[in-house]
């Protein structure tokens, strides 16, 4: 619920690649289709490199990982997928990716958006974090604020009937200790598990489930809870 006391009833998920999502914040989406949201994702790239099959082309990797989004997508309740289409691994957050993210934000017109983090974090020692993640996050974060919001940014759109619209909270994924908005998930643990799992070329299928689980564990008992996923809250009035 906003601050104003209006209900949220409509989400987006601004991600990456194919499988961002499920790995990111699905305990939190499964949670909002189950109390009735309409939600969104929006995939920024085609997820065409990851695989290190050598009989493996881009073209077919292109549509198995849209079927495996898709099929995720009905797992979790989503009211629509929509792929942007970009090259994996190159992308930058030029201003044609956040026209395009603002343009699926004027469509579909979300309460609260959810994006990942456009900083790199290298204290965990573990991870560099991927190229793609940041220029993501960075993109639809700019395409939040200002670009769906004023008129003349981009007046294309204007011109495809998309009237700008101000997105109400954004949420920041792997916000890591500047998290301060946590969902609990433990009702929605298996439906996410599920829908992660539907990435079957992206996925280690014995072991991702209780991945999942020790993250969503970790996060929780920092906040008294079995279960959840934590972002970075912007209230945008």
């Amino acid at each position: 619920m906003g601050e104003n006391g209006e209900p949220f009833r409509r989400g987006m998920v601004v991600m990456a690649h194919p499988d961002d999502a499920e790995w990111g914040c699905s305990g939190t989406v499964a949670k909002w289709c189950s109390d009735g949201w309409d939600v969104v994702y929006v995939l920024c790239t085609d997820g065409s490199k990851g695989s290190s099959d050598p009989e493996m082309t881009a073209e077919r990797l292109v549509k198995i990982r849209e079927q495996e989004q898709r099929d995720a997508a009905k797992v979790l309740g989503l009211k629509d997928v929509v792929f942007l289409g970009y090259p994996d691994s190159y992308l930058e957050p030029t201003l044609d990716l956040r026209r395009d993210i603002a343009r699926e934000i004027r469509r579909y017109k979300p309460d609260v958006v959810i994006v990942g983090s456009p900083s790199r974090d290298i204290e965990e020692g573990y991870y560099v974090g991927h190229p793609d993640h940041f220029a993501a996050g960075e993109a639809a974060l700019s395409a939040v604020f200002p670009t769906a919001r004023d008129r003349m940014a981009f007046p294309e759109l204007l011109e495809e009937g998309l009237e700008p619209h101000k997105v109400r909270e954004v949420w920041v994924s792997g916000g890591g200790e500047n998290s301060d908005q946590f969902v609990d998930v433990e009702d929605h643990m298996e439906t996410a598990i599920r829908a992660l799992k539907a990435h079957k070329s992206q996925v280690d299928q014995e072991h991702a489930g209780g991945w999942f689980r020790q993250g969503r564990s970790d996060t929780g008992k920092k906040v008294g809870m079995a279960y959840a996923e934590g972002f970075k809250r912007i209230s945008l009035g």
